[in-house]
């Protein structure tokens, strides 16, 4: 970083410049979509948290278990608001899933602000599935909002009923490892994912997959197959080269003295 800031001292983007670099990303997101829209592929790179998540409901319906996902304890127009929206387009996948295969699917939230958006998630993913009516808005429980209350109420549904699975994606503290140790503990297999650097260390121990950082964004792209999604992660890439290429065409500059 230190490198970076003395190659690029001084340096700054105008509003014209910043409006151009807005309209190329986005016009690169168009395209991408649209490329994977008129039948496009694109590789993505093997994550092994998703495969185990498309996994899981099969092997639910197997055993005769539920699933349950965790939310964390993020809300919607929060500072988490990006983690929330990504447990439920996640939580949608699961639905359309845990509708196709007959299996039960349980939801903890933790702010009151998540509750409608988690019940609409189930709602889109029963009507994709076809089975609208099989959708029940209680699937959704509001458990509290102290962390440590909301990880006793997650603990206690993860205790208490038979489970195949346990997806824990969003925000969370440090009670995400007392979930992920008893769901450890009961030999749940589990999927967890967050972006808070203090935590993923908690989510390597006490999961079986864990997604970490970005990741947890990518769900449309690997479980939907959303054009957007997969043309964001393409947008992505294009993005990371030209600024890996800015930076090293920046360095050799300013090696040669012309900076």
């Amino acid at each position: 970083m230190e490198v970076l800031s003395h190659v690029f001292a001084g340096w700054t983007i105008s509003r014209p410049a910043a409006l151009v670099i807005l309209l190329a990303v986005m016009a690169l997101l168009y395209f991408f979509a649209a490329r994977v829209r008129a039948g496009a592929r694109y590789g993505l790179r093997r994550i092994k948290g998703y495969e185990a998540l498309q996994r899981m409901v099969g092997q639910a319906a197997e055993l005769g278990q539920a699933l349950h996902m965790a939310l964390g304890i993020g809300g919607i127009g929060g500072t988490n608001t990006l983690e929330t929206l990504a447990g439920l387009t996640t939580l949608e996948y699961l639905a359309q899933q845990a509708a196709l295969c007959d299996t039960s699917l349980l939801v903890n939230v933790a702010d009151p602000t998540t509750i409608p958006a988690a019940q609409g998630a189930l709602r889109r993913g029963y009507a994709q599935a076809g089975y609208p009516d099989e959708y029940n808005p209680n699937q959704v429980r509001f458990t509290a909002p102290d962390p440590a209350a909301y990880a006793a109420g997650v603990m206690m549904t993860l205790e208490q009923q038979r489970l195949a699975g346990n997806v824990m994606i969003g925000a969370f503290g440090d009670e995400f490892l007392l979930m992920g140790e008893t769901g450890a503990r009961k030999g749940v297999l589990q999927v967890g994912g967050a972006t808070d650097s203090r935590v993923l260390p908690f989510v390597y121990a006490s999961t079986d997959h864990a997604l970490i950082g970005e990741e947890i964004f990518a769900g449309g792209a690997y479980l939907s197959r959303h054009p957007n999604h997969i043309g964001s992660l393409a947008t992505a890439d294009v993005i990371r080269s030209a600024i890996t290429i800015a930076v090293v065409i920046g360095v050799v500059l300013k090696t040669l003295g012309y900076l």
